[in-house]
Formats: C-alpha cells, structure tokens, sequence
C-alpha cells in the first residue's frame, strides 16, 4: 500500500530543511571571523602547527593534507587548494602564513596549474609565530572536531589584525564577504592610533589598502572614508607599465588584484580583431622567475601612453575592487568598516591577553604553593628524611610529610617525588629563594589584570614589535583621482556621418553616408518596412525602447556597419531580449537634448525630457523607461516644443502643441490627458503635425478632438476649433 503524501508548508520546509544548510554555510564555510580566518584555513594552520612545522623543516604537502583531514573531512582536493592561496609561491597574500618550495601556481594567472601535493614541499612561515605563540596558555576555546577524537581552537590568538592583512573573498547563502588587503606596518600603526583614541583619523597613518600584485590605487578620498566607516564601496586598481624605446613595446610589471594575465591578453586580442585597437602588432606573457611581464609591441609612431589610457578604459589593466567587510562576530554575521572592526579586534584580543594572564598567575600561583610547602621542609631536612624511611606503607609517606610539616596534599607529593640527591639544604634554597621574585610576579600581573590601561599597553607594545619585526613597505602605489590622465571618449572612436534605419521586424542598420551615396534598395525581410530613419555621427549613442517599460543604450560605434544590401542587426539577438520583448522605437542622440512623448491609449501623452536617459555609469538597460499604467500606442522623438497629431480610433484626430505639457525627469510618468476618448474608442496613432493637420489645433487641452472636415467645410466637434 503506497503512503498517502504528507502536506507541508513551503515556509516550514524552507526552516527545517534549507535554513540549517544556509546557516552552515554562513557560519561554517565561507565568512571569515574576526581571527581572520576561515574554518578551513583555521584547520590546515593548527594541524601544521601540531606537526611541529613551525620551527622544523619542510614536509611533502600531501602529508600535511592527510593529517589536515582529522581536522576537516571536505576531501584532499580541497584542503590543497586551501593550502595554496596561503603559500608564499602564489603570491595571492601580503604576508604568506605558508613557506612554500615547489610550483604553487600564481594568483595573476588563471590558467597556470599548481603542482600535485606530492611533489610540493611546505612549512609556516615565521609570521606564524603570532598566532599560535598564546595559544597553549588557555586564550582561546577549544572543541572537538567532527568526529570528537581531537580537539580544535575554535579562533587563533592573533597578535595584530590579521582580518585586515590579507584579502579574503567568500560567497555564503544570500550573504557574501569581500575583504581588501591593508600593509602590515600601516595597520599596526592605525590599530596603536585607535587603541590610544578611537576617534584618531585612520587614514592619516593607512591612507588606502594594499595588494601583493601591486599596481596602482586611484584614491577617491570621499569613497575611501565612506569603506572605512561602512566597510562597503568600491576603488579602482590599475596596472604599472614601462616603455621599452629600443624594442617599441610595452612592459606591464604589475596588474590589478582581482584580473589575470590571460584575461587581459584574451580582451586585447578582441580589441585587435573587431579593429577597435589598430596600434598592437603582438601581445604575449614573457612572465618568468623575475616575476610578472606582459609585453605588447607597437607600430611605428604610436604614441603608448595614450594606448595605455586606452587600454584602461577597455580592459581589466584598469580594474574595480568592491568592499563587502562582512565579518562573524560572536557567530553572526556583521558588515563592518575599519574602524568598527579594529574595536571587536581590540575586544577579542584584550580577552586573547586576560585569559592568559589568568593562565599565568595560576600557574604561578601552583609553583609558589609548591616552594612553600619546600620552604617548611628546610627547616628540618633530617625530619623530612627520618619520616620517609621511618614510614613502613608507601601510601602513607604523603600523609605523614602532610602531618609532619603542617603541609598540604600537594605540596606533600611535591617533596615526596624529589630525588634523593636533591634533599639537600643548597638545592633547596635555591629553589625557595624563588618564593619573593614569584610572589612579586603574581602582584604585577594582577594589577595588569584588573587595570584596563595596562592591558592596553601590552596589546600596543605587542603591535609594535610585530610591525617592526615583520612590517614590509607598501607594494601598492597611491594616485589621487583627480592626478590620473584619462581618454575623452570621442578621442578614441573613429568619427563619421552615418545614416540609421529601424525596420518593423527589428532590424537595425548603420550605414555610412559614403557608402549610401552608391548603394542600390535596401534589402529587407518579407513583410517588413523601414520605420524610421535618422542622421547621426558614429561617436552617438542610440536608445532603442522596447514594449516591456525598457529602454536599452547602444554606441553606434559598436554597431557594425553594413551597406543597404544587408539586413543589418537583429536587435533580439543583440540586446538579448525574451521571446515576448520586440523594440518599438529607436532614437539616436548626441548630447540628450530635446523630449521623448509617449502616447498612450488612454489618450494621455507623457513629455519627458531626453537627459533622464543619460546616465554616468556604462549602463546598457534601464527600466521603466515609461509607464506601464496604459498600453502604449506611439512613441515620438522631438529636438523642441512642436506641434504634434493625435488619431483615435473613432476617426477623429487632435493637434496641439508640445509646449502645453510639462516636461518631466521621471522616466515612468503617466503624462497628461491631451485627447477625451469616447467609449470603447482608444488613442491609434501618434505623429509629426502636416499642414493639413494643423488646422485642427486645439487651443485647450484636453479636448475630444475633431473630425477630418471635407473640402471646403469646418466641422466642429468639442473644444475651440483654431483655422490657419
């Protein structure tokens, strides 16, 4: 018998089902914590530390990749890769935690593939020191790991903001993280300036972040203080480049952070082939053990500075980093800026530094318990002996001692576990003279404990020595926006007339006034009709309305020319559009002067002006590109305030002038009622007004309009008719 289904809210599957997998993801995967690590990097550090490979030599990385399995069962595959972008032979972080011999591969190339883990050799690298030199000392938890046989720290008592050192990218459920780089010296300055006042200006001593690959930063001052207090925006990154006189090339040394060298070879060989670059004879990757190097020859006489410009604009050599400090704090997550983040680093770490110090003046604590039940032995060691020997059972030599000497327990097994040879009155004054020195240890350190300021001041001075030990100067230069040379547009597009035709079947053609001077008919389609037809440069852009409230934005420059004997662009294909989305109206424009109307069947006409479909971002669709309150009928395209023909289905028709209706910036405007429809009667058409139209000018909006009087005759229907 087949079991009835059992009916279920979609919202309580969603909680028992898919909810425990997002929060595992979030939680334990792809968000870094405020150790600046994740679960995955976490597990690979311990387990080398474990192995004892922060001091020893190097081991093979498969080795280091099965132990790290105890730890993390997601498979070898993927620790290794973990493993790699934490080596110093990718290059991927400022300062690597992993000392790497063998090919790891590289972070600027997308395609040159590390080697296998047994052939690779690894070990931490000095700067690891930071972050397990606490941990024995009781200053971070520990839990035990998947299958409860070890245990694992569940943070690292990171001396300095290792969050913020290295950059670290991840992509959660409904959530991501995208962490930039800063210098090691720098933040360890601002983190001291924050400790002392968390008002001082972060920025005065870390101006902007830092990248291993270098290149350099254009600094947007009023965007880079709006990511330190938000943690989110965006900077731009671009590449370092030398010219090479004698050869005529281009050396680029360094590239942005988040592209790849065959990225930027792939698009500049596009540029080559749709002839939109015609300076680059060759482009190749001569990168080698020296580091990085994109070379790129040059025809005679090209000027390579303005290339470079060029090529900025038209590939990743000019490249954007956007800021998403999503960080788990007490396991949730939290997007921060710096500052924030620097105060729940502070936070941890000053708990890192208690937690040890509580660990110390125990430990303390026990030892000078010890010496002092050792003290009382010295003031009979012959006693001490004599109660030894005298004592028939061993169980009861610890409590005899304990009965002797006044003692305790453990200070009791204490002396009943020294050697014989030690029972003697040098050996223990040596070790009771320690009783003062500890005892003055255990006062400094609870007074460091209970006073806030001088938890502070070893935090501080532990920040110093870390950037003074491993501080390395700034790899990524620092340009001010308003330094950096950029290309004027029409410098770069090859200016010309042209003529653009908009076929009813949606086909577009650009063609050049030259070529139109001797072409024949135009070849269309079956059925279809040429629309509209416009005069235009190359260096314009066209806007092409469609019947879905979209308006998408093309450069004629990159619409192919074709001559009259072609069909041209089909539109569909080009913008991509559904099965259900065909463009209505196209329109070039220059400068976006003048006023689009939309008429709609209704018998309202929306005015609205040109510039609110300029925009200052590369945007190739915008939405709601009219209003979508009633079908739209016609769309029409005016330089000035004109007359304009309203048609309605009953056969009357409406003139009147542009200049009555109020333009608007709105885009989805709904316009204003021109033309009174009668019942079961819509607006039909919308056009250019002709002298035989003109006559039926209405002097006042709205009106019912007029029908087309015969020769000679005037018909009036409703409104003032005006004859000219």
């Amino acid at each position: 018998m087949i079991n009835p289904p059992i009916e279920q809210q979609i919202t309580e599957t969603l909680e028992k089902n898919y909810m425990p997998y997002a929060m595992s993801v979030i939680i334990s995967r792809a968000i870094p914590e405020i150790d600046g690590f994740k679960p995955s990097h976490r597990k690979l550090l311990y387990t080398m530390y474990k192995m004892g490979l922060i001091n020893g030599a190097r081991t093979k990385s498969a080795n280091i990749v099965g132990q790290t399995m105890k730890l993390n069962p997601h498979g070898d595959a993927a620790i290794y890769e973990t493993m790699v972008r934490l080596t110093a032979g990718n290059e991927a972080l400022l300062h690597p935690f992993v000392d790497s011999k063998g090919n790891f591969g590289k972070q600027y190339s997308r395609d040159m593939a590390y080697a296998a883990p047994r052939y690779t050799e690894a070990k931490l690298d000095g700067i690891c020191t930071e972050l397990f030199g606490e941990i024995d000392k009781d200053t971070v938890d520990f839990t035990d790991n998947y299958d409860g046989t070890m245990k694992e720290p569940v943070l690292l008592p990171v001396t300095f903001p290792t969050i913020l050192v290295n950059p670290n990218q991840g992509i959660a459920v409904g959530m991501a993280s995208n962490i930039c780089s800063f210098n090691l010296r720098e933040l360890c300055d601002a983190t001291v300036a924050f400790l002392k006042s968390e008002k001082a200006d972060l920025r005065a001593v870390m101006p902007a972040p830092d990248f291993s690959t270098g290149a350099a930063l254009l600094l947007n001052p009023e965007e880079m203080d709006r990511i330190y207090e938000t943690g989110r925006g965006s900077f731009r990154l671009r590449a370092k480049y030398t010219y090479d006189k004698k050869n005529n090339c281009i050396e680029i040394y360094e590239i942005p952070y988040t592209t790849a060298t065959e990225v930027i070879i792939d698009r500049v060989v596009d540029l080559i082939k749709n002839n939109k670059i015609r300076e680059i004879t060759d482009i190749r990757d001569e990168t080698d053990l020296g580091g990085l190097k994109l070379t790129i020859d040059l025809k005679r006489g090209t000027d390579p500075d303005k290339l470079m410009m060029r090529l900025y604009k038209l590939t990743t050599l000019e490249d954007a980093f956007s800021c998403n400090f999503n960080i788990l704090i007490d396991g949730q997550p939290r997007v921060m800026g710096v500052r924030e983040i620097l105060k729940e680093w502070t936070r941890f770490r000053r708990s890192c530094i208690c937690r040890r110090l509580e660990f110390d003046i125990k430990n303390k604590k026990d030892k000078l318990h010890l010496l002092l039940g050792l003290k009382k032995i010295l003031l009979d060691i012959d006693k001490a002996i004599r109660i030894v020997r005298e004592t028939e059972l061993d169980e009861e030599v610890v409590p005899n001692l304990m009965a002797g000497f006044g003692i305790d327990k453990v200070q009791a097994e204490f002396v009943a576990e020294i050697k014989l040879r030690n029972l003697n009155k040098q050996y223990i004054l040596k070790r009771t003279a320690e009783t003062d020195a500890l005892a003055e240890e255990i006062e400094q350190l609870t007074y460091i404990l209970s006073n806030e300021n001088e938890v502070k001041k070893l935090i501080i001075a532990s920040l110093k020595e870390t950037a003074k030990k491993y501080g390395k100067d700034r790899k990524t230069e620092i340009i001010a926006c308003d330094e950096v040379e950029t290309v004027v547009e029409a410098e770069e597009i090859e200016d010309y007339n042209l003529k653009v035709f908009f076929t009813k079947e949606n086909y577009l053609k650009k063609i050049s006034l030259v070529s139109l001077r001797s072409a024949g008919e135009h070849k269309l389609k079956e059925d279809d009709r040429i629309l509209s037809e416009f005069e235009a440069s190359n260096r314009w852009d066209i806007l092409l309305f469609s019947n879905q409230q979209n308006v998408y934005k093309l450069r004629l420059s990159d619409v192919n020319d074709c001559k009259a004997s072609a069909l041209g662009e089909y539109l569909p294909n080009v913008l991509g559009l559904s099965d259900e989305e065909r463009i209505v109206y196209a329109v070039p424009t220059d400068k976006y002067t003048g006023y689009m109307l939309f008429g709609f069947e209704n018998g309202k006409v929306a005015k609205t002006e040109m510039q609110s479909y300029a925009t200052k971002l590369n945007r190739k669709k915008l939405t709601n590109a009219y209003s979508g309150a009633s079908p739209l009928i016609d769309v029409l395209y005016v330089a000035e305030d004109t007359h304009v023909t309203l048609y309605s289905t009953s056969g009357k028709l409406l003139t009147f002038h542009t200049e009555a209706l109020e333009a608007k910036s709105t885009r989805a405007t709904q316009g204003v009622q021109v033309m009174r429809m009668r019942k079961g009667h819509t607006l039909s058409a919308m056009c250019p007004t002709t002298e035989e139209t003109l006559q039926y000018k209405s002097k006042n909006i709205p009106s019912g309009g007029y029908y087309p009087a015969a020769e000679g005759e005037k018909d009036v229907d409703d409104g003032q008719l005006s004859l000219f």
